[in-house]
């Protein structure tokens, strides 16, 4: 039988997948003799278990039994006791944090007895009633479902009816008569009353949290994080203290560095007379963490110690939560915390500095997605701007939107194109959707710890929290700021989550110190400690990484900031790009021609455009490769829409005005007509039916290659055959490319000029029979985007747009396969491919020129495989380098 129940002392931080992030690290610090309310933990394995069978594990219910009773021996106290009650929280704990998981029920084992017992042991009427309220209150909300809107208007209508803002000027008669209210909602809105039996309170709120690994918050934020969908969710049982016993009491939220920006020092937030979800949850603003020091400095310079230890022993910034109870101090949770972008890499670079990692592991402790958020712009401080307020700077970066009050109308407008910030008085799990379709979020309270800034910075996304001058009606779509401008929904502002202001109307925006340091504009060492950090780690993964990383580029400018960006090279130049606009008459002329005569002269003149194209971006490239993808359109980008032109001839018919050119033009477009162009005549199809067209092609390539190096320019050029399924579709393009090399034009010094001719591996019987098609190719280039659609048998454009959302909110996908690869089909025949390559040829060259090229996930994938490089858009070249770097230094 598989024990189901640990307590503290039983388990340790590396056991997260069986004891969750929470329960491993309550676990940790009892270990380390840090003060922790004692406690038990309820296994992930007891939610799988209970989540396939809809029912607790056979002997669960016995251990639970078994190590509340250890507990109550501990604290002298029975779970409830009418006459000396234990409470105890129920908190729920997976391997990751989630913010759309079950809330913390506070206070379980309150009843309509034992609360006159707890006033009694407090000797403070108000503390039990406020106590029991927080119970019935977070009991119904998170167990039971009802909407936490019911409870807390009622709370704020209880304020209003005494006459303040402020839930400490209530007293123990206004939270008595609350509890009652709340009852009252319990009964109407659950159909059953409050339970008063304190182990029913317990195992409801224990289901309650393994219910909550499958709520949609939940299925979300997996789908977001690209967390797996079968890890199931730990639930902690921990001893109450209590925060809320008066002003010698408090509780709070504190980080071992800044979360925001990664500067030493003091952070987080402090809450007196509160109980922990006060301080996240951002009912009243909070006080400065370093404010404690007046209030109580005993405690403070304890909490002050026990932040060095765990920063220390964990060796990386740490989240901690803990609460004062008359003036004694308990550990109530700990973690790695979550921090922005920047924060990553700077923390990474100071524990390197402070000998406490090395710089492998500070290249593990950074990503992709994190470089990339870097390098999005920031507000123009010289730009005239209007200031609206300013809050708390809880998570960097420059939002502009339309502001929106809720989050159904957050996700409906960012459907539709919009961008949005979402605004609200402060956020709850229930606004996860919208936070997510946000380009960022502003609240009126709560503060660096509270749930918006949390989940906020966990996501990369701007936030300004605590604007406590903005006056925030929901239920009107508007805010209005102290001065009495008023915003209301659908007016554009713009966030500065950096420093905390708020702007009305777009603030322009101007290019990231972090692009400019790439760019060659900023450099470093001149004092911004970010560029700084980026650098020195960047600088690492280059060093480290076997992958090259190569840009798809199809223009001299994209290929010269590509290779500022550290391309090394290009994978992927698409010529049917450059054949768009003016040009692109030409190869409709070339494709609908009956003639040699006319090929000829399409031909001839589509021969000089092409070099200009090629001469221009081989000189960008100078010494590197530059991979030329011969001309590969669905026949139909270079024809008249078929229908827009049966129309016009029709409507000239019926006016009796017969344009001959354009009645022979339709014939011929009709011929040509595919219901399935993309698996129609492209690619090496068309270079084959098309006698000429590659052969122009190859021709530019290389005289345009042999007049730069006639000049002294060292050119690389790689020529590709795109969707070859068969090595003699590629043996025939091959007989024809070697040719045009042998013309005089394409010498150098007497010879031809030093080339390679490969292909696009794009079809799966391409990657099925690579061995075969590696006898005529020097290198394969996986093309991901299209063996992606060829291999799921679907169009991207089609499907994203169709049943792609219901896909993916039903867990079918865990991320669209054009995000990231596919790495057990489209993977398979990836690796597939280059293993029965290299069985042929074993120095064949292999790359990847998809989209996946810039995907983190993906390039560690290709790492693991072999290949030689990868390909990706200007824009993530550095992230392709870094996520190389980081595929080095992984321990898989």
């Amino acid at each position: 039988m598989p024990r189901f129940v640990y307590d503290f002392a039983e388990g340790d931080k590396d056991q997260k997948d069986l004891l969750g992030g929470k329960g491993a690290n309550l676990a940790e610090m009892t270990n380390l003799g840090l003060p922790v309310p004692p406690g038990f933990i309820i296994t992930t394995e007891a939610c799988r278990a209970y989540l396939a069978d809809g029912a607790e594990p056979d002997g669960m219910a016995a251990e639970v039994t078994e190590h509340l009773a250890t507990l109550e021996t501990a604290m002298g106290r029975r779970l409830g006791d009418p006459d000396d009650p234990l409470l105890v929280s129920v908190r729920s704990g997976a391997k990751f944090s989630m913010p759309g998981m079950m809330e913390t029920v506070l206070n379980v084992g309150l009843n309509d007895a034992s609360v006159h017992a707890l006033a009694a042991r407090a000797g403070d009427d108000r503390f039990a009633w406020d106590s029991y309220r927080r119970l019935v209150q977070m009991f119904g909300a998170t167990v039971l479902g009802i909407e936490s809107e019911h409870f807390s208007d009622a709370v704020e209508a209880a304020k209003k009816a005494k006459g303040t803002r402020n839930d400490l000027d209530l007293d123990a008669g206004d939270f008595e008569r609350l509890v009652e209210t709340f009852k009252g909602i319990v009964r109407e809105h659950a159909g059953r009353d409050f339970p008063q039996d304190p182990r029913e309170q317990l195992d409801l709120a224990v289901h309650a949290v393994f219910d909550s690994w499958n709520s949609p918050r939940a299925n979300l934020y997996r789908r977001q994080e690209r967390i797996p969908t079968d890890l199931g969710t730990a639930v902690s049982i921990v001893s109450m203290v209590f925060g809320n016993l008066g002003m010698d009491s408090g509780t709070g939220v504190a980080f071992t560095r800044d979360p925001a920006s990664g500067a030493r020092g003091v952070y987080g937030d402090y809450l007196q007379n509160a109980q922990g979800e006060d301080v996240v949850a951002g009912i009243r603003n909070t006080l400065p963490l370093t404010d404690l020091e007046q209030l109580d400095k005993t405690s403070y310079d304890q909490l002050m110690d026990i932040m060095t230890t765990l920063e220390n022993h964990y060796r990386d910034l740490c989240d901690i939560e803990f609460t004062i109870e008359r003036g004694k101090l308990w550990m109530l949770q700990t973690r790695v915390g979550k921090r922005t972008a920047a924060a990553a890499f700077t923390i990474a670079t100071q524990l390197v500095d402070e000998g406490m990692i090395d710089l492998d592991e500070a290249l593990r402790r950074v990503t992709g997605a994190q470089l990339a958020n870097l390098m999005f712009p920031r507000f123009d401080r010289d730009a005239e701007k209007k200031l609206l307020t300013t809050g708390m700077n809880a998570s960097p970066g420059a939002a502009v939107g339309a502001a929106v009050f809720d989050s159904a109308t957050a996700v409906a407008r960012a459907r539709s194109g919009e961008r949005v910030v979402l605004v609200r008085r402060e956020t709850n799990p229930d606004d996860l959707d919208g936070m997510i379709a946000a380009t960022g979020v502003l609240t009126s309270r709560g503060g660096r710890t509270s749930h918006a800034a949390v989940v906020a910075r966990g996501m990369g996304k701007t936030a300004v929290c605590g604007a406590d001058e903005l006056e925030v009606d929901v239920a009107a779509k508007r805010f209005t700021t102290s001065d009495g401008v008023e915003v209301a929904e659908g007016e554009v502002i713009s966030i500065d989550g950096t420093n905390g202001e708020v702007y009305l109307g777009e603030v322009p925006v101007v290019a990231s110190p972090v692009v400019s340091w790439f760019e060659g504009t900023l450099h470093e060492g001149t004092g911004d400690d970010l560029v700084d950090a980026v650098a020195r780690i960047m600088r690492h993964a280059d060093e480290t990484r076997r992958l090259n990383v190569r840009v798809n580029a199809d223009t001299a400018d994209d290929s010269g900031r590509a290779r500022r960006f550290g391309a090394e090279g290009i994978g992927l130049c698409r010529t049917e790009h450059m054949f768009l606009g003016d040009r692109r008459e030409l190869v409709e002329r070339l494709v609908l021609a009956e003639s040699r005569d006319e090929r000829e002269k399409s031909l001839a003149a589509l021969l000089p455009l092409q070099m200009e194209d090629f001469t221009a971006i081989f000189r960008e490239m100078e010494g590197l490769p530059v991979t030329i993808r011969l001309l590969d359109p669905p026949l139909h980008e270079f024809l008249p829409d078929l229908t827009e032109l049966s129309v016009e001839v029709a409507l000239a018919r019926e006016r009796g005005e017969v344009d001959q050119e354009r009645e022979d033009l339709l014939v011929a477009v009709r011929r040509l007509h595919e219901q399935n162009p993309m698996l129609g005549l492209r690619g090496v199809r068309l270079g084959i039916a098309v006698p000429g067209l590659f052969a122009m092609q190859v021709r530019a390539i290389t005289r345009s290659a042999a007049e730069l190096a006639a000049q002294g320019v060292s050119v690389h050029p790689e020529i590709m055959v795109p969707l070859v399924g068969t090595v003699q579709e590629l043996q025939a393009v091959a007989a024809e490319i070697a040719e045009v090399v042998a013309e005089p034009e394409s010498h150098v010094n007497g010879a031809p000029v030093p080339h390679q001719v490969g292909t696009m591996i794009e079809l799966p019987r391409a990657a099925i029979v690579a061995a075969q098609i590696a006898e005529s190719a020097e290198f394969f280039s996986f093309g991901t985007n299209d063996l992606t659609q060829t291999t799921w048998g679907f169009s991207r454009d089609d499907v994203e747009s169709s049943f792609f959302s219901e896909y993916l909110e039903q867990g079918i996908f865990g991320v669209s396969p054009f995000e990231s690869l596919d790495v057990e089909g489209v993977g398979h025949l990836v690796e597939l491919g280059a293993r029965e390559g290299r069985r042929t040829r074993p120095d064949l060259k292999l790359g990847i020129c998809g989209e996946h090229g810039g995907d983190p996930d993906s390039v560690h994938f290709f790492h693991r495989v072999g290949l030689d490089y990868v390909s990706c858009s200007p824009f993530r070249v550095p992230v392709a380098r870094l996520e190389a770097g980081r595929a080095a230094v992984s321990p898989d």
